[in-house]
Order: C-alpha cells, then sequence, then structure tokens
C-alpha cells in the first residue's frame, strides 16, 4: 500500500480515502509520492515547490514532509526558498497534488508545524527521530555537508545507528480545507473540518461543480 501504511486502514477522514485510493491506483508511478507545497514568502509573496510525501503521521491525518533546516542560510542563493524561515512566520500551507493516471486533484491547506532539533516537545521530538529512521540511507546523507551548489559532497559515511543531525527538519501540515477533483467522472467535492484541534476528527462534505 502506497504511502498511507497500515493505518489507512482505519481512516475516519472522507477525504483520506479518497487520497489513499489515488495513492494505490497511481503506485506505479514514482511521481505519484510528489507533490506542490505552497506557502507565504518573503514580503507576503507566494512561494511554491516541489516536496515528497512522507505519509501521514500516526493516528491523525497530518502530512508529513521533510527538508532541510539549514536552507534559510543560503542568502547567495535565493532559488533556494527560505521554507523553514517561512513557515516560522507564517505558518499557513497548500498542498496541490495531481494524479495523472487517475486524473485526481487535491488541493490540501492547512497548518504547518516544524519541528526541528530545537523543540521543547518530547513528543514532537521522538516522531522527528521516527521519521528519520523510517528514511533510506541516501535520504539521511542528504543532510549532510553543505547544501548550496557548487560545494564538494561529504563523503564520510553515515552511521545507519546515528540519530538525526542538526540540519534534518519534519514538516506536519495538519488539514482544515480538502477540495477534491476528479476529472474522469466530472466530480469536485469539497471537505471542511468542523472542529479545530488535533483531536478532531469532523469533516463536511459538499459536492461543487467544476
Amino acid at each position: 500500500m502506497a504511502g498511507g501504511g497500515a493505518a489507512a486502514s482505519a481512516l475516519s477522514s472522507p477525504w483520506r480515502t479518497l487520497l489513499q485510493r489515488a495513492l494505490d491506483a497511481n503506485a506505479h508511478l514514482k511521481h505519484s509520492t510528489f507533490f506542490q507545497l505552497a506557502t507565504v514568502g518573503e514580503g507576503g509573496r507566494p512561494a511554491n515547490r516541489t516536496v515528497v510525501f512522507r505519509g501521514f503521521q500516526e493516528h491523525c491525518d497530518k502530512i508529513q514532509i521533510h527538508t532541510d533546516a539549514r536552507s534559510n542560510k543560503v542568502v547567495d542563493f535565493p532559488v533556494i526558498a527560505d521554507l523553514v524561515g517561512e513557515l516560522k512566520e507564517w505558518p499557513l500551507g497548500e498542498i496541490c497534488w495531481y494524479f495523472t493516471d487517475s486524473w485526481e486533484q487535491f488541493r490540501i491547506s492547512g497548518i504547518i508545524d516544524v519541528i526541528d532539533g530545537s523543540s521543547s516537545d518530547p513528543a514532537k521530538l521522538q516522531q522527528r527521530e521516527k521519521t528519520w529512521f523510517a528514511s533510506s540511507m541516501k535520504t539521511r546523507s542528504q543532510y549532510l555537508g553543505e547544501p548550496w551548489p557548487g560545494v564538494p559532497v561529504v563523503d564520510d559515511d553515515l552511521d545507519p545507528s546515528t540519530g538525526p543531525v542538526d540540519a534534518y527538519c519534519l514538516l506536519t501540515l495538519d488539514p482544515e480545507k480538502v477540495d477534491y477533483v476528479n476529472l474522469k467522472s466530472n466530480q469536485k467535492l469539497m471537505f471542511r473540518r468542523t472542529q479545530e484541534g488535533d483531536d478532531s476528527s469532523d469533516w463536511m462534505a459538499e459536492k461543487a461543480s467544476l
């Protein structure tokens, strides 16, 4: 099963059932786990980048994303977005996720939590460590060395038992609104969370015209 893991069998959010179905139907396509994440950038300007889906946080609908916490130091290369810095000032984000085989699109907006090594919440640090060890060694090695272009790659081998390095940052997007479009069936559904808070799983759904 793609992306959602075993927890997908116990879903309560109707949009997530649709998303898991789309992930399964498009699992043969490597790019099916890539989506666009839009945030509020410097000066209130929109900022967008392609990121990789790293699964759902256990027992909730929060979507997990990895990023490099060092990006805010790359002042000489503006092409590298200061995602961590943006989110600490404006923790709002929207995912746009299109599945090319099934012709389905999900727009998922909500609040993004930045979890780096400086977090004072033990539960969040534990979640960060768990996602670190769930990543491949190739993925973990990307957080070594310097993040900007033209700098030699570090050849030092990373010990598999080594915990998260300082550069590794976990982002979790807590969905508040989901717009779903199926272009094959000409169907559009809009989902809204009816209550705020981490424990809320109550959603209202309504059909809409394309």
